[in-house]
C-alpha cells in the first residue's frame, strides 16, 4: 500500500521519473489545454487519467478503423496520494493489483465533487460576460486552493517546458505571468489534488488509464481542444446535468455548428511563446468568433500557417468517412484534438526576416532550436505533420455496450454537424487566404 516515500526525482532520466523500486512519480502534463480530469504524464509516450471504467471498456471495445484516430490505449496503473520527504504530496503509480484501486466512478455522481464554475455557466446572457467569468473563476480556483497550497498541492514540477506558456486575458492582451506549463494543466492538477486529499482517509489507491501521449512526436505542440456534438449529455445523465449541459449547448456554437472551442495552445514565432486560451472563451463565441478563434490557432505570429489547410482537411474528411459508418455510436461530450507542430521548417526564414532578429539573434526569445534555419533538414519541403485524434469517452455508447438500454440509430449526426461545419470553415479560411 502506500507508504511516505523519498522521491528519486531524475535518477531514471527522461522516460519515466521512479519513486522507491517500482512507482512512477507522475507530473502534470504540460500540453493539457482542455478537460477537468488531470492529465498526467507517465513518460515520454504515455500520459494517465483517472479510470472511469465506461471509458476504459470503450478503449477495449474500438472498431480497428477507429483506432487511427484516437490515443492507443496502453493499460491500467494503481495511483496513490503519498507524501514526499519535504512534505509535499504527490501522485505515485504502481504495477495495476486488480481489487486494490478504485475507479473514479465507483463513487455515486451526487458525492463526486462538483466543478465550481457549472452553476455560475448557466447565468451567462452573453458573449461579453464570459471574459468577466472566466477570470473570476480562475480567481475563484486560487482562492479555493491557496489554504491547501502551502501543505498538499505541489507547484514545483519537475517537468516542464522551455518555452514560456501565456493565457490571453479579457482585452486580448497578454497576462503578466508567464509559466513554463499550460495554465489549464496547473488547474486541472490542483484540483486533482485536492479532491483526493478529501477523499484519502476512505481511498487509498486509484485507477488510472495509461494512454498514448499523441503530441510526443512534435518538437513545439500546437493544440487546439474541441467539443464536438450538438449533444453533451450521455443517455445515463441526470435530469439536472443534462439541463446543464444541454443550457451550455445553447448558449454557444454547440448548437450553431455542432462544435466549440475547448482549450486551446498556439505557439508564436514572433515572441518565442504558446499563446493560450480555455474553455470559457470557447463557450462565449459567435459563429464569427470561432472562425477567428480558428484562425488565430493557425497562425504562427507572423503569418498564416496556410500550408496546414490541406493536411488537416485530409484527416478530417478521412474521420468523417470512418465515422459516418459507425452506426448506432454516439460520443456524447467527446472531444476533437487538432496537432501541429510550432517547429516549422521554414521558422529560420521567419527569424532572418525580422532587422531586430537578427541584429538580436542570441537574445532572441525564438529558442535556439528554431534559429538554424530548419532548411538543411531532411524532407523539408514535404507536407507538415499534422494530427486529429478523438478523445474523452466516458459518455459514449453504442448497440451492445455494456447492456445500454438506449439504442441508438445510424452515425451520431450531431458529431457529423461539427465535422462538417469545421470542414467547411477551414475551406472558406483557406479559400479567402489562397
Amino acid at each position: 500500500m502506500c507508504v511516505c516515500q523519498t522521491m528519486e526525482v531524475g535518477k531514471y532520466g527522461k522516460n519515466a521519473t521512479r519513486s522507491g523500486d517500482r512507482g512512477v512519480l507522475l507530473e502534470p502534463f504540460i500540453h493539457q489545454v482542455g478537460g477537468h480530469s488531470s492529465m498526467m504524464r507517465y513518460d515520454d509516450h504515455t500520459v494517465c487519467k483517472p479510470l472511469i471504467t465506461r471509458e476504459q471498456r470503450f478503449y477495449e471495445s474500438l472498431p480497428p478503423e477507429m483506432k487511427e484516430f484516437t490515443p492507443e490505449y496502453k493499460g491500467v496503473v494503481s495511483v496513490c496520494f503519498e507524501g514526499d520527504s519535504d512534505g509535499y504530496i504527490n501522485l505515485v503509480a504502481y504495477p495495476y493489483v486488480e481489487n486494490e484501486a478504485v475507479e473514479q466512478d465507483d463513487m455515486p455522481e451526487r458525492d463526486q465533487p462538483r466543478r465550481k464554475h457549472s452553476r455560475r455557466s448557466l447565468h451567462r446572457s452573453s458573449s461579453g460576460t464570459e471574459h468577466k467569468e472566466e477570470r473570476s473563476g480562475l480567481a475563484s480556483d486560487s482562492t479555493e486552493s491557496s489554504s491547501q497550497e502551502t501543505k498538499s498541492p505541489r507547484v514545483d514540477l519537475h517537468i516542464h517546458s522551455d518555452v514560456p506558456f501565456q493565457m490571453l486575458d479579457g482585452n486580448s492582451g497578454l497576462s503578466s505571468e508567464k509559466i513554463s506549463y499550460n495554465p489549464w494543466s496547473l488547474r486541472c492538477h490542483k484540483q486533482q489534488l485536492s479532491r483526493m486529499r478529501s477523499e484519502s482517509k476512505d481511498r487509498k489507491l486509484y485507477k488510472f488509464l495509461l494512454l498514448e501521449n499523441v503530441v510526443h512526436h512534435f518538437r513545439l505542440p500546437c493544440v487546439l481542444d474541441l467539443k464536438m456534438g450538438t449533444r453533451q449529455h450521455g443517455d445515463d445523465a441526470s435530469e439536472e446535468k443534462a439541463a446543464r449541459q444541454m443550457k451550455k449547448c445553447e448558449q454557444s456554437t454547440s448548437a450553431t455548428l455542432g462544435v466549440r472551442v475547448c482549450g486551446m495552445q498556439v505557439y508564436q514565432l514572433d515572441t518565442g511563446h504558446y499563446l493560450c486560451r480555455n474553455k470559457y472563451y470557447g463557450r462565449g463565441l459567435s459563429i464569427e468568433g470561432f472562425r477567428n478563434a480558428l484562425y488565430q490557432y493557425l497562425h504562427n505570429g507572423i503569418e498564416l500557417r496556410k500550408d496546414l489547410f490541406e493536411p488537416i482537411l485530409a484527416k478530417l474528411r478521412s474521420l468523417k468517412a470512418v465515422l459516418e459508418r459507425q452506426a448506432s455510436y454516439r460520443f456524447y461530450s467527446s472531444s476533437l484534438l487538432i496537432i501541429y507542430d510550432g517547429k516549422d521548417s521554414r521558422a529560420g526564414m521567419f527569424v532572418e526576416r525580422r532587422p531586430e532578429m537578427r541584429l538580436k539573434r542570441v537574445d532572441s526569445s525564438v529558442p535556439e532550436s528554431l534559429q538554424d534555419g530548419g532548411s538543411t533538414e531532411p524532407g523539408s519541403s514535404a507536407q507538415p505533420k499534422v494530427d486529429v485524434r478523438m478523445i474523452d469517452f466516458a459518455h459514449s455508447t453504442f448497440k451492445g455496450f455494456r447492456d445500454d438500454p438506449t439504442v441508438h440509430d445510424g452515425p451520431d449526426m450531431g458529431y457529423m454537424f461539427g465535422l462538417e461545419s469545421l470542414i467547411n470553415i477551414m475551406e472558406q479560411m483557406r479559400e479567402e487566404n489562397q
